[in-house]
């Protein structure tokens, strides 16, 4: 659900739905010592837990295991760090909404979708919800522009299931009854919404149920 590169544009983390955000280039002069990779996984893991705002750059050090500078020099500041984070969420944590779009039919696509939020949101490793989701959907003015891009991020996930839904029509997959839209939103808002019950306690078997009804409901 890369910031995912779904049909090599978007790779969506509705909540898991993402699209590519492109973060000023850091600073040159990469400071030696520590794995980029593993501190930039380690930022994900505190923007995860607690939302970007909540995030102090306290916080991300100490996790990262780097100094205010190195941070600085090799992600930028706080706000080019988290949209590093996203993509990296796209491309990792949500990277299975790529492989679902691809699924041969519109209901193996929804059912890729469904299945995999709940393995992902059920991953120990990871904290409860989504990224994507939880992390700046309500911000302070002065992470407006973080906010913006993190609603940008969902709705090119949305956008990529639509087409997706689009082309399962032209292909006679999808009856044209159906309305494409319709069914893109509704099932971001089953994606939302089980994130939200992730970060609620709701348990892996819970929200297995609640998609095994979903899929009931499907009209086709």
């Amino acid at each position: 659900m890369n910031l995912l590169t779904l049909d090599k544009r978007v790779s969506m983390n509705i909540i898991p739905f993402s699209m590519k955000i492109n973060p000023t280039p850091p600073c040159v002069g990469r400071p030696k010592g520590f794995d980029p990779d593993e501190a930039l996984e380690k930022a994900m893991q505190v923007f995860w837990q607690k939302g970007y705002e909540g995030a102090s750059l306290s916080d991300l050090t100490e996790s990262m295991g780097i100094n205010r500078p190195s941070l600085y020099a090799t992600f930028g500041n706080k706000e080019e760090l988290f949209l590093k984070v996203l993509n990296r969420y796209g491309e990792g944590p949500a990277g299975y909404v790529l492989e679902a779009l691809n699924e041969a039919t519109a209901r193996a696509v929804i059912e890729k979708l469904l299945r995999s939020t709940v393995e992902m949101l059920g991953d120990p490793k990871h904290p409860r919800g989504c990224l994507a989701v939880q992390s700046a959907l309500c911000c302070g003015d002065e992470a407006n522009d973080v906010q913006k891009k993190t609603r940008a991020f969902r709705v090119a996930g949305q956008k990529s299931i639509f087409e997706r839904f689009e082309r399962a029509q032209q292909d006679g997959d999808l009856p044209a009854s159906v309305s494409a839209d319709d069914l893109a939103r509704y099932v971001a808002m089953l994606l939302y919404g089980l994130s939200i019950q992730s970060a609620n306690g709701a348990t892996h078997e819970e929200m297995k149920s609640v998609i095994e009804f979903a899929l009931k409901t499907l009209p086709f």
